[in-house]
C-alpha cells in the first residue's frame, strides 16, 4: 500500500524499551537454543513454534509471494543486511517452507523439519535485547459515490498526469488546485473518513447501491507525514494515554472547526486507483490479513517468511481496549510503508472494516522477528 503513517504519531502511544513482554517467554527459547555464533535451529521445541492463526492463510500467503518472485530475476539482491539475501534465497526458502507445511498437524514432526532445513536470521543485530515495535494497520470501509452530489461532495483522486507540481494537502483540499481537471475518481461523504483512508492507503467504498470498490495506494504527492494525533498530545488537548486512532477520530468529528487546520499539518497527500482483489501491497499482489507485514526492504527482504513474537489488543465489545494477548505467527513481508523505516519498525495488516480498524488502532507493541532462510547445504 505504500502509507505515509506512522503509527506513533496516529496511536500516540510510545515504545518502553524495557517492558516485560509475556509472548516473547516462546522466542527467548528459542534465542537460547541457537547455538552461539550462529543463527540455525538446534533444539527447537515445537512450542517455541506456536502459530496462532490456520495453516491455509499462511500457504496462501507464501503462495502470493512467489507470485511476486517469479517476476524478479533470481540474482536480484533483496537485501544487504542483516546478510546478502537474493530473490532466489527467497524462492527457495517458501518453496522448501510449504513442503514444511504439510506436517502441520505434527508438531514435532515439523520442528525437526525446520531444524534440518532453515537457518534462523534476527531483523535486530543484537536479539537478545532488542526488540522492534509493531503497530497494526487495515482497510477501511467508507460510504462513497462514483458522482458528486449534496452529501457525496469530499473528492478521491487519481494519480495526476504531471507530478512535477507537488501540491501540499491544503493546496489540494482547500485551495482545489486539482479540482475539475478530471482527476477524481469517487467521492465521499466524510472528510474524517476521507482522511483516514490516506493514512492507512486503500479501503473500501460502499455505494448506495450496493456494490463495493477497491481503492488502492497510486502514488503520493511527495510531501513528508506528519502525524496530527502527536500534535494533539504535544498541544495538550489530547493526553498521551488515551491516543488511539478510535480516539483521535472521535476528537476529530468532536471539533470540525479544527479539522481543516490540523489536516493541513499534514502535507503528504495520497493518490488512488480502482484494483480488483484488493488490497494491494507494495509488491502489487494481494495482501492476507494478520499474515502480511509492512517492513523497510533494506532488512526485510521483499515476499520473504519470518517468525513474529509480539501481543496484540484485545477489544470489548464496544470496541474499547480490554487486555493484551501473546500472539506468535509466521508472517512475510508483502508491504512498505514511508514511516516505516529502518530495523526496529514492523506494521501488520489486520484486514478490513471497523473490527479490523479497531484493533489495527490499538497495535503498538514490542515483538521480536526472525527470518527463515533456507540453508545452503540443508536437505530434510
Amino acid at each position: 500500500m505504500k502509507r505515509g503513517k506512522s503509527h506513533k504519531a496516529v496511536g500516540g502511544r510510545q515504545k518502553t524499551t524495557k517492558r516485560f513482554l509475556p509472548g516473547l517467554v516462546l522466542l527467548s527459547l528459542l534465542i537460547s537454543s541457537c547455538s552461539a555464533g550462529d543463527n540455525h535451529f538446534s533444539k527447537v521445541s515445537p512450542r517455541v513454534l506456536q502459530d496462532d492463526l490456520d495453516r491455509e492463510s499462511l500457504r496462501a500467503a507464501v503462495r502470493r509471494s512467489l507470485e511476486f518472485l517469479a517476476k524478479v530475476p533470481g540474482d536480484r539482491v533483496l537485501a544487504e543486511r542483516p546478510k546478502r539475501v537474493t530473490a532466489q534465497d527467497v524462492k527457495e526458502s517458501l518453496l522448501s517452507f510449504l513442503e514444511v507445511t504439510e506436517h502441520w498437524d505434527r508438531p514435532e514432526k515439523m520442528a525437526a523439519s525446520l531444524r534440518s532445513r532453515f537457518e534462523l536470521v534476527p531483523f535486530m543485530h543484537d536479539p537478545a535485547e532488542k526488540e522492534i515495535l509493531v503497530s497494526g494497520y487495515y482497510q477501511p470501509v467508507i460510504e462513497g459515490s462514483l458522482t458528486p452530489t449534496g452529501a457525496y461532495r469530499f473528492p478521491i483522486y487519481r494519480k495526476p498526469d504531471n507530478l512535477v507540481e507537488t501540491f501540499s494537502r491544503r493546496e489540494i483540499d482547500v485551495l482545489e488546485r486539482l479540482r475539475g481537471k478530471g482527476y477524481e475518481i469517487a467521492w465521499v461523504k466524510d472528510p474524517v473518513e476521507l482522511f483516514f483512508l490516506h493514512i492507512q492507503g486503500s479501503g473500501i467504498l460502499r455505494l448506495e447501491d450496493g456494490r463495493t470498490l477497491s481503492v488502492n495506494y497510486a502514488a503520493s504527492n511527495g510531501r513528508p507525514y506528519t502525524g496530527i494525533g502527536k500534535i494533539l498530545v504535544d498541544e495538550g488537548k489530547l493526553p498521551a494515554d488515551e491516543l488511539s486512532a478510535a480516539r483521535l477520530r472521535r476528537y476529530l468529528k468532536e471539533h470540525p472547526e479544527e479539522r481543516e487546520t490540523l489536516f493541513a499539518r499534514n502535507e503528504r497527500y495520497i493518490y488512488f486507483r480502482f484494483v480488483e482483489n484488493g488490497p494491494l501491497g507494495s509488491l502489487e499482489i494481494p495482501l492476507t490479513p494478520g499474515r502480511s507485514v509492512a517492513a523497510d526492504p533494506d532488512y526485510f527482504p521483499q515476499g520473504a517468511l519470518a517468525f513474529l513474537v509480539s501481543r496484540r489488543p484485545l477489544l470489548d465489545p464496544a470496541g474499547n481496549l480490554a487486555g493484551w494477548l501473546p500472539f506468535s505467527r509466521f508472517v512475510l513481508n508483502q508491504d512498505a510503508g514511508a514511516a516505516i523505516r529502518g530495523p526496529g519498525r514492523l506494521d501488520l495488516y489486520f484486514g478490513s472494516g471497523v473490527g479490523a480498524g479497531d484493533a489495527a488502532g490499538f497495535m503498538n507493541s514490542g515483538g521480536r522477528l526472525y527470518f527463515l532462510l533456507r540453508k545452503k547445504s540443508g536437505a530434510e
